[in-house]
């Protein structure tokens, strides 16, 4: 008590007579406030880890349910009994060849066939317009001829619009594939003789590819997707070939099954038949410029010809204009 007393008598002095007890209420305050930390960083209840345990796992289901949900109400999903053919070869067909163009999405048969029909009705109803105020202008009657061309002419042209569209888009495509694989083989081969697996060799090439030619970069990373989700690799690999529509794809394809089903090495096959594929390439480009003066004869008969003809005979032509002008107008001032 003896060596408390100056230490209350100078508080006292500084902060009233209330000064010790200030002082020992700002004392409890700072030892709460240097023990929270300590209390924060303490170890968790095991009954808090489970309940944040299963908040996270309530969470992730929630979002791969709310992925797999459709996004939006589809609004032409009441009519897909009028919209998606009925026989499922058709339907498989048209299936297969909106992919190999490149339309992934579960309702692209539904779109499709919402676009011819769409497409039809509408430049049908233009060109029946057309017609009516080309006969309420015109003078003469039209011909059956006329009016089939400039009713039915348009629908028939919206209606094939959408399967031209397809078509050339799934062409570029697989041209785009047969340009851009025999690159991509020798980047798998050397990933794979760097040591990597195929699976991991697939997934460096999809990343690598992605500027270049990103329609072969998508194949091979929807594989990798397939194989990470478990699916079984033949399978995963035909899906692939039957998507690309291409025979170099569909070739390499047979090559990797049997090189799995036999115990081969993966690098020898990708070794043998990546160089295949660069003498194939060298190949179409020698054919391609073969065939190049066969298709520039006409362009050059067109643009060559005509100007050398006007060069070599003009001149004559013009004299024999003058001379026989000349003799006429000599005639006929003879005849005067």
């Amino acid at each position: 008590m003896d060596l408390l007393a100056p230490l209350a008598g100078w508080l006292t002095d500084w902060l009233g007579p209330s000064g010790p007890l200030l002082a020992i209420g700002f004392l409890g305050v700072a030892m709460i406030l240097l023990a929270l930390p300590m209390l924060f960083a303490g170890p968790k209840d095991p009954l808090d880890r489970l309940r944040e345990r299963q908040r996270d796992q309530t969470l992730a289901q929630e979002k791969q349910e709310r992925l797999r949900r459709p996004q939006g109400k589809d609004k032409l999903e009441k009519y897909s009994t009028f919209l998606e053919p009925k026989n499922e070869k058709e339907y498989s067909a048209t299936r297969l060849k909106l992919l190999q163009a490149g339309y992934r999405t579960r309702n692209a048969v539904r779109i499709y066939h919402f676009a011819q029909f769409a497409l039809g009705l509408g430049l049908l109803a233009l060109g029946l317009i057309y017609t009516l105020w080309l006969a309420a202008v015109s003078e003469e009657p039209l011909g059956t001829t006329q009016l089939l061309l400039y009713t039915i002419g348009p629908g028939a042209a919206g209606y094939m619009l959408p399967r031209y569209w397809v078509t050339r888009r799934q062409a570029a495509r697989q041209e785009a594939i047969t340009n851009g694989f025999p690159d991509s083989l020798d980047m798998m081969l050397v990933c794979v003789e760097a040591g990597q697996s195929l699976d991991q060799s697939i997934v460096r090439v999809a990343r690598e590819l992605r500027s270049g030619f990103p329609d072969l970069a998508d194949e091979y990373e929807l594989v990798s997707w397939e194989l990470k989700a478990g699916k079984d690799k033949i399978l995963v690999l035909r899906d692939m070939a039957e998507r690309c529509g291409v025979p170099d794809v569909t070739s390499f394809v047979t090559v990797l099954i049997q090189s799995q089903q036999f115990g081969t090495s993966i690098a020898d096959a990708l070794r043998v038949y990546a160089s295949e594929m660069r003498d194939k390439r060298v190949m179409r480009a020698e054919e391609k410029a073969n065939t190049l003066p066969t298709k520039m004869t006409l362009a050059t008969m067109m643009l060559t010809v005509p100007p050398l003809l006007i060069i070599l005979i003009g001149p004559s032509v013009y004299e024999i204009y003058t001379v026989l002008g000349g003799g006429v107008e000599g005639a006929q001032g003879g005849g005067e």
